[in-house]
């Protein structure tokens, strides 16, 4: 019976240690195990921000111009409708399409692209998204 006694005791002793020992290990040893840091995490946060932005941006550009918006009118699209749609694309689709209506643009600018293919580039990236978001 002793001996049992004292086996209690020791297990008691031996939580009670193992207890206190998760207590004392600084939270900040824990902490270092990240595999991002925040610092790193508020970053590529921030970075993807600003390129879904400029994204934005440039395709509502291109979407804007005259013969964007005198395409979409005679094809009976609502030019509202569409830039509204653009905010609703995923990031992949919007870099996409914008990638697109820079080169065209670019490309209507510098004279090296008709009206004709300029208006077809344009009717694609339109119907890009309305199907992306619309369907």
């Amino acid at each position: 019976m002793k001996m049992y006694l004292s086996r209690t005791i020791l297990d008691k002793l031996a939580t009670v240690l193992f207890l206190g020992l998760i207590v004392a290990v600084p939270r900040v040893v824990l902490a270092q195990d990240h595999l991002v840091s925040p610092a790193q995490l508020q970053q590529a946060v921030s970075s993807a921000t600003s390129a879904r932005q400029l994204h934005e941006a440039q395709l509502k550009s291109f979407l804007a111009m005259k013969p964007m918006q005198k395409v979409m009118k005679s094809q009976g699209v609502d030019p509202h409708q569409v830039m509204n749609a653009v905010d609703q694309l995923s990031n992949a689709e919007l870099a996409r399409l914008a990638a697109q209506g820079q080169k065209a643009q670019q490309g209507f600018a510098a004279g090296t692209l008709g009206l004709g293919i300029f208006t077809l580039i344009g009717i694609i990236v339109v119907v890009a998204i309305v199907a992306a978001v619309f369907a």
